[in-house]
């Protein structure tokens, strides 16, 4: 039996809110895994501005309700049906943002015991220019505005080590090596519920919540030894379920998600009848390199730039010189500067420090049905028990696609699967998530590797044996781009090699 909670609006049951738990459990000391293969780092030492006054007991009492009183609210008509009427210790991630403010005012407002927590995360001596770019100032006088309203405590917690360490210097390597990782769910699983989790274990929390859009599902007080379970929102556009699927089951019990069943125009209503200071504010990625930072500014800080050169994928035309591959993404469209266009990035050679592009990504028939994944996740626990009728998204957003599982077991990387997927998808891209769904549950994922050598896009002879030269200035200069041909396939080589070809 999962237990599914709604809350009462105005005296009217409506379920707007969706906080699904089992009885309070305080969390073990040593109890968090990490994904695999990423490694285990030092335990936390967790750092305050004030020392946190968390001093609760079994009995304690809820907050007293308060009025909200432009719109004539109660926290009594927003009281949650939880199992026996337990009044739960909730630590409360609060970003700045409307999305966790209106989570906070919600628990609140059920009268749970809240105590709000802001991740400063973003700190590096050597790069204040970075810094000076991160409006945390503004985030944490938001929160702090937030927590005012209803006399919630606040406690600022540095992660600034634990993000570098953890997520940013991952980044960094994977993007030396030529893949593209994906920050946000590396920052879910190593920070907000990983370094923060391990940070705030012996504090006597019954759960972590946050304003993502995710339900999560917990068995009920007899069935405790069962799985909790990820299920999507219901605003499919805002979910967020992808960024969450590679928790491990341990993480995925302590957490709450209360916005799982609003859609976001609810939520910014709900924001405006709590009357929040930050009711107007714009929706925020919540990582400031992420947000106001260019990335690829932050890349060449950290890696610099080694001029190599573009090839058209097709004909080896050289089309001009870009600043080096770990810029680069597989489906990238944006920042070519090549006229004559559309223009996609379609390989990538990382030994010699070439790109090739094509104008015709979406007209060839490119096998991109066919994918590699490894690094497994599975939320349960243990691989679904069927992997022939799946859905997986492969980036944020509504879509999906049907897919199966060809499980494998490769030497020197461990358990890993050929997916298939129902339609081409243009953009798949090694470093990143593939996210498996059955139904309307998240069953996990893994990691995007390399496409094989008869699955990647086909690179011509010509092409590749100009990609393998030593001296590359005996290309002369950058060809003067023609129009697109109405047949691609007539300039290519008669054979389309591809890498396994070189």
């Amino acid at each position: 039996m999962m237990l599914r909670v709604a809350v009462r609006w105005n005296l009217n049951w409506r379920p707007i809110l969706c906080v699904c738990c089992a009885p309070p459990t305080h969390f073990p000391s040593n109890s968090l895994l990490h994904p695999q293969p990423f490694p285990r780092f030092p335990p936390l030492k967790l750092k305050l501005f004030s020392q946190p006054s968390l001093s609760f007991s079994s009995s304690s009492a809820p907050p007293s309700p308060s009025p909200d009183t432009d719109v004539h609210l109660h926290s009594s008509h927003l009281r949650c049906s939880m199992p026996h009427n337990h009044n739960l210790r909730v630590a409360v991630l609060l970003s700045g943002g409307v999305d966790s403010s209106v989570a906070l005012r919600l628990l609140h407002a059920a009268g749970h015991s809240c105590t709000a927590f802001y991740l400063k995360i973003w700190f590096q001596e050597d790069f204040e220019n970075f810094w000076s770019q991160c409006p945390w100032e503004d985030d944490l006088n938001h929160a702090r505005g937030v927590c005012n309203q209803v006399d919630v405590p606040l406690e600022v917690v540095h992660l600034t080590d634990e993000y570098w360490n953890n997520v940013v210097s991952y980044i960094i390597e994977e993007y030396r090596c030529g893949r593209t990782p994906n920050p946000d769910v590396l920052c879910n699983t190593r920070i907000k519920f990983g370094a923060f989790l391990d940070a705030i274990s012996g504090m006597g929390f019954d759960y972590v919540a946050s304003g993502h859009y995710a339900n999560v599902i917990h068995p009920s007080s007899d069935q405790t030894d069962q799985p909790s379970v990820l299920e999507l929102s219901q605003d499919m556009v805002k979910d967020q379920t992808y960024f969450l699927s590679h928790l491990s089951q341990s993480q995925l019990k302590r957490l709450l998600f209360p916005l799982g069943c609003i859609p976001k125009d609810e939520v910014r209503r709900l924001a405006s009848k709590f009357d929040l200071p930050n009711k107007d504010r714009k929706d925020s990625q919540g990582i400031c390199f992420l947000g106001k930072i260019r990335f690829s500014d932050f890349v060449a800080q950290h890696i610099g730039e080694k001029e190599g050169i573009m090839l058209e994928a097709e004909t080896g035309d050289f089309l001009g010189i870009q600043r080096g591959f770990w810029f680069y993404t597989i489906g990238q469209r944006q920042g070519l500067r090549l006229p004559g266009g559309p223009w996609y990035v379609v390989e990538k050679d990382v030994k010699n420090n070439v790109v090739f592009v094509s104008r015709n990504y979406f007209s060839f028939d490119k096998r991109r049905r066919l994918f590699r994944v490894g690094s497994f996740k599975w939320l349960s626990g243990l691989p679904p028990s069927q992997t022939s009728q799946l859905q997986c998204k492969v980036r944020h957003g509504p879509g999906f696609y049907n897919c199966s599982l060809e499980m494998e077991v490769e030497d020197g990387i461990g358990e890993t699967a050929v997916v298939r997927i129902s339609e081409d998808d243009q953009g798949l891209a090694a470093g990143q998530f593939a996210a498996f769904y059955e139904g309307r549950t998240c069953i996990g994922s893994g990691v995007i590797l390399e496409s094989r050598d008869d699955q990647s896009f086909p690179v011509c002879t010509k092409a590749l044996e100009i990609a393998r030269m030593e001296d590359k200035s005996k290309i002369g200069n950058p060809v003067k781009i023609k129009v697109k041909p109405e047949n691609p396939q007539d300039v290519c080589d008669s054979t389309l090699a591809t890498r396994k070809a070189s």
